[in-house]
């Protein structure tokens, strides 16, 4: 039996044997006939003389599901990241343009940095455009002229050259602007909202059949993007909030009863709050969104602070933005909603702060000092390091080399440590969450030794849910596997 391909309004899948399926993204050559093709002139870059295979098999794919028993299904695969034999536009042809969108972080210059070099050094394209200021920067301000000189030392400095912005999403002005201005290829860099805003580009662009690659990086700090290992910037923010957690526990240790308190990005998942938890060892507790906990009461989170103060002395209490929001109190009234459609939080770290300190003033057995740090913007503004310069690099790469191949209507990232072409609609679905009946968030409550704040029935409750989102993750090829049945 051979592969099959599914094809549906928004998705397209291939289904081959033994429960294989290819979750494939999109092509120039979908909807636009008769395109002609030309030789990749990779095969004649000196750098690439000594690689021994120049171009990625066009059947080469990468399994999201790693770990596997004898009897499974393959399972869900996703195209190969890499530069192709054929491709899709010539040098002399390409207009590029590259935009940032939503917040900030670490690794944003080094992206832009490696398109614009990838395209110039591996591809001969000369006209590459910064986008100012985000999506409304289409039609709403200049653009600006890149290349290799210009951009050669803003990876050593946070933030973006193109700057960025939330909102102002025009999708008929967007594609009016891209058209007008003769650009073919688009690479979007920005979380899930900005990827959905991609998908909405490449869908009108679609429909009005046009030669436009759109390319999406995704980026959050919070690494809170399904499907990939990790977002870019992530490393960074860990490596410097053990900066915040180390100045936390200095103060803690300097005084009886002391007691430091951090907050760390994470607004849906602490992933930061716990690596850098577990990166540091000095964290007593860390509370992130995904695991709820409760103050007053045995087993409350007063009675463990007491209780770590009398053995210790001091306390470090690491907190994640979105954590304890039911917790706060509902006079605090806020905007519900920022310019992207986030739900914008109450400060966790003050009002937890200032919970602990009424608490033991209202003891009056035990005196203590709190101080509270806040490295958000901090973590947020810096270069980032050199793991995640290197992976920059790669996304960057990725990136160029699957939208002069002709692929459109996706974004990259690693799978399982190989870099993939991943349709929208997989990267926006749903969001990444730590999984706290797995190993990882048991490594963290053994070093931290906090109590988890959850009953048996909770416990199971959780893993019930963790159980069916794994299923539906892993194996939604099961859906699609029934299909083949009317293809043999």
């Amino acid at each position: 039996m051979g592969s099959n391909t599914v094809c549906d309004q928004k998705h397209k899948v291939v289904i081959g044997e033994s429960g294989y399926v290819l979750e494939d993204v999109p092509h120039l050559s979908d909807y636009i006939p008769d395109l002609p093709t030309y030789q990749n002139q990779l095969q004649d870059n000196p750098a690439y003389s000594v690689v021994k295979q120049y171009f990625v098999n066009e059947d080469d794919t990468v399994t999201q599901k790693i770990v596997v028993h004898k009897k499974s299904p393959r399972g869900v695969h996703f195209r190969r990241a890499g530069p192709r034999q054929k491709v899709w536009f010539e040098s002399d042809e390409v207009h590029a343009c590259i935009v940032t969108c939503g917040g900030l972080c670490p690794g944003l210059n080094t992206v832009i940095r490696e398109i614009v070099c990838g395209l110039h050094y591996m591809y001969g394209v000369k006209k590459v455009l910064g986008i100012d200021g985000g999506y409304r920067g289409f039609y709403a301000r200049n653009t600006i002229s890149l290349n290799p000189k210009i951009v050669n030392d803003i990876h050593k400095r946070g933030g973006t050259i193109l700057g960025t912005s939330r909102g102002g999403h025009d999708t008929s002005k967007i594609v009016d602007s891209i058209q007008d201005r003769g650009i073919n290829q688009v690479y979007i860099i920005g979380g899930d909202g900005t990827q959905r805003g991609a998908s909405v580009i490449f869908e009108e662009i679609k429909r009005r059949g046009l030669k436009v690659s759109v390319a999406g990086i995704p980026k959050t700090i919070d690494n809170d993007i399904p499907v990939i290992d990790r977002s870019f910037g992530f490393d960074t923010a860990v490596e410097e909030a053990q900066r915040a957690i180390n100045a936390a526990h200095v103060e803690a240790c300097s005084i009886e009863n002391g007691i430091g308190v951090v907050k760390l990005m994470g607004r849906y998942s602490g992933f930061i709050a716990m690596y850098a938890t577990l990166a540091s060892r000095d964290v007593d507790c860390c509370l992130i969104p995904e695991s709820p906990f409760y103050l007053e009461g045995p087993g409350g989170l007063f009675e463990y602070i007491e209780k770590r103060l009398k053995e210790n002395g001091h306390l470090v209490l690491v907190i994640a933005e979105g954590a304890g929001q039911e917790l706060l109190s509902e006079s605090m009234h806020m905007e519900k909603e920022d310019a992207s459609g986030n739900k914008v939080l109450k400060d966790v770290g003050l009002w937890i702060s200032q919970r602990i300190k009424d608490h033991f003033a209202k003891q009056r057995k035990m005196a203590i000092t709190l101080k509270y740090i806040d490295p958000t913007y901090m973590i947020r503004a810096v270069p980032s390091n050199a793991s995640d310069n290197v992976y920059c690099t790669l996304l960057a790469q990725s990136a160029v080399h699957g939208a002069m191949a002709g692929y459109t209507g996706f974004t990259v990232g690693p799978v399982n440590g190989r870099h993939s072409y991943i349709p929208f609609y997989r990267i926006t679905e749903k969001q990444n969450n730590v999984v706290i009946t797995d190993r990882m968030w048991a490594r963290l409550l053994s070093s931290t030794n906090q109590p988890s704040f959850l009953s048996s029935k909770d416990v199971e409750e959780r893993r019930g849910e963790d159980c069916q989102a794994t299923d539906e993750e892993t194996f939604s090829e099961d859906i699609l596997v029934n299909k083949e049945i009317s293809f043999m």
